[in-house]
């Protein structure tokens, strides 16, 4: 069964930076690409960037400029660098499968809040 395991949130004033983790096990993680999504209270999950498993990389605009994706398929484990926070950025961050409709089950999210 495949897990994820999220870490790397926190609390950091507007203009901070955090990298969060995400250390998927019980599949073959190079072959897949993967994604970071985010949930505010109150809103719909949505999909933050995605990396293919050749290393291509796609973001929302909200996040395009401050947000880098970034995969070790060694370390099973994909990365999401985030600079230039905002407090609209505040969310329980989640990694998964890029391709809605086949992910796996969610792992905790990672919370992450902007706030002065």
């Amino acid at each position: 069964q495949v897990q994820l395991v999220e870490s790397g949130g926190g609390l950091v004033q507007p203009g901070g930076s955090l990298r969060l983790s995400c250390a998927v096990s019980g599949t073959i993680f190079s072959i897949f690409g993967m994604a970071w999504y985010r949930q505010a209270p109150g809103k719909q999950r949505e999909l933050v960037a995605t990396i293919t498993s050749g290393g291509g990389t796609n973001y929302a605009d909200s996040v395009k400029g401050r947000f880098t994706i970034s995969r070790d398929n060694a370390k099973r484990t994909v990365y999401l660098e985030m600079n230039n926070l905002k407090p609209e950025d505040t969310a329980v961050y989640y990694c998964n499968r890029a391709v809605v409709g086949s992910w796996w089950s969610w792992g905790q999210g990672t919370q992450v809040t902007v706030s002065s």
